[in-house]
């Protein structure tokens, strides 16, 4: 009896909870924590900001895997892979941060 793996393959999140990228959108706040950074700042690799555009990715444009997140502090706007997003800060009162 042959069995036809190829219908059987397993996702690579089985078991695992799903990254927290895949469930931002554009207006969230975001806390990034970058690998690296061209100039680090003075708290350490992390930053808060606000997400502006959601971009999808090669494999699925269906998926975000890439946004523009305009940081807090500076209001400078970042492209940011989906993995150094750590967490989502949602408002409860709708406010946001740019108009």
């Amino acid at each position: 009896m042959s069995i036809d793996h190829s219908l059987q393959s397993r996702s690579p999140f089985a078991g695992k909870d799903a990254p927290v990228f895949l469930s931002v959108s554009s207006g969230d706040f975001v806390i990034v924590q970058a690998e690296q950074q061209v100039a680090r700042k003075v708290d350490g690799n992390w930053w808060m900001g606000q997400v502006v555009f959601c971009e999808g990715g090669a494999r699925d444009p269906m998926v975000n895997t890439m946004f523009q997140v305009s940081d807090v502090d500076d209001g400078v706007i970042h492209w940011v892979n989906g993995d150094e997003v750590t967490h989502i800060v949602r408002s409860l009162d709708g406010l946001q941060l740019m108009a």
